[in-house]
């Protein structure tokens, strides 16, 4: 998962302009490679004198223990295993949330927004990174290929959804994959290495809300 999405994670995490004390939930981490990410931007005491930390979720057991075996040496992130429409933490805690190739999965989108809008604090910011949405045709043959059910909406539905979930403002950006395409490809989900090439050209859709 790393390996596939790390282009676009770190340039979502440089748009989410992290600051030491600043405390960040990693929502549906899997094995926690960018709760690590965020854990260490926001190392240290903030100057509300809050200690910065991150939190990695994810309703996987076996998920929630590879992140934990993997941040042994990472002091300032935790991972705690739950479902994204009931996260177990007190309201206005969190700064700013992210979540990376998960946010089509989850089959009641706007409860998950309503619990993200109850535990981030006023201004506070959840960026949500997707591959799956109508502006990238590429993508939606992974909504037939796929075992389980997904949403495939387009940008402005994420926006209207988004909206009339609470928060005050939302914005959409285009984040393309950097990394380097083959000359050949052989993968399923592609026809050749200029489809791939193209999908990673219109890039992800990344939506910006704030509380």
């Amino acid at each position: 998962m790393e390996r596939h999405h790390i282009s676009i994670a770190e340039q979502t995490i440089a748009a989410m302009e992290l600051h030491p004390g600043e405390r960040v939930l990693d929502l549906s981490c899997g094995a926690g490679w960018a709760t690590r990410l965020l854990a260490r931007a926001v190392e240290g005491f903030g100057v509300d004198g809050h200690e910065g930390s991150a939190l990695g979720l994810d309703i996987s057991d076996e998920m929630i223990a590879h992140a934990r075996a993997a941040a042994r040496d990472v002091e300032n992130a935790m991972f705690v295993r739950s479902s994204a429409e009931q996260i177990p933490w007190r309201d206005d805690y969190f700064d700013k949330v992210l979540s990376i190739e998960a946010f089509y999965y989850f089959p009641d989108q706007e409860a998950v927004l309503r619990e993200l809008l109850r535990v981030i604090v006023p201004g506070g910011k959840v960026f949500i990174l997707i591959n799956l949405y109508r502006e990238n045709p590429y993508s939606l043959r992974w909504a037939d290929a796929l075992n389980v059910p997904v949403h495939a909406r387009s940008e402005q539905e994420y926006l209207d959804m988004v909206l009339s979930c609470g928060f005050r403002i939302v914005e959409a950006r285009r984040i393309p994959d950097h990394t380097p395409t083959p000359e050949t490809y052989s993968g399923k989900w592609f026809a050749n290495a200029k489809e791939l090439q193209e999908f990673k050209r219109i890039g992800a859709l990344l939506l910006i809300a704030t509380k």
